[in-house]
């Protein structure tokens, strides 16, 4: 069990949005033990308040041995490096998010060329997060910071920053480098 783990348990993790009122009928929510969790219900109509994980979605992008990542320009942990990634946007998939992400973050075009991984992310103070990682190849743009990035570059695996911002975003590089060893080891 990791400190991640026990930051992904209910009865530790913080809720970031405490909701007061039903957006179905406008009643004040009461705090109610439902299932087993406290969760927010209205007295009023019913109307239960799950408080569910948010997809995002990042890319991968290596390029001999040394692997794209960009700097975040504002909170949650500005100045931090990262995977490019983020939340998904209501009516996009899972592979349109990993795509627009990149492409904001970096100006670079992207073929998703195959799903990485999937990890849980709870130390995001808005919210705990679905990560789901793909690999890809650049086949357009020209590297530089947009959006939400003040920097964007291709950092060798073997010298990381220090300063990721996400613990998911740590475990998908410690991945990637072990994959990346085992790989050069069969050659």
């Amino acid at each position: 069990m990791s400190v991640l783990d026990d930051l992904c348990k209910p009865e530790v993790r913080i809720n970031p949005r405490k909701f007061k009122f039903c957006p179905r009928c406008g009643s004040r929510l009461e705090e109610v033990n439902h299932g087993g969790r406290i969760r927010l219900i209205c007295p009023n109509c019913g109307f239960v308040f799950y408080q569910n994980p948010v997809p995002a979605a990042g890319v991968i992008l290596l390029q001999n041995h040394n692997v794209l990542l960009t700097k975040r320009k504002y909170e949650p942990r500005a100045n931090k490096w990262s995977l490019p990634a983020g939340f998904m946007e209501y009516g996009e998939t899972v592979k349109e998010t990993a795509v627009r992400e990149l492409k904001e973050e970096t100006n670079l075009d992207v073929k998703l060329t195959r799903l990485f991984g999937v990890y849980t992310g709870c130390d995001d103070p808005r919210n705990q997060a679905v990560l789901i990682v793909y690999e890809g190849e650049i086949v357009g743009g020209e590297l530089r910071p947009g959006d939400d990035a003040s920097e964007a570059k291709f950092f060798p695996l073997t010298d990381l920053p220090e300063d990721i911002a996400f613990e998911a975003h740590r475990r998908v590089l410690e991945e990637l480098k072990a994959k990346v060893i085992l790989e050069q080891n069969k050659e």
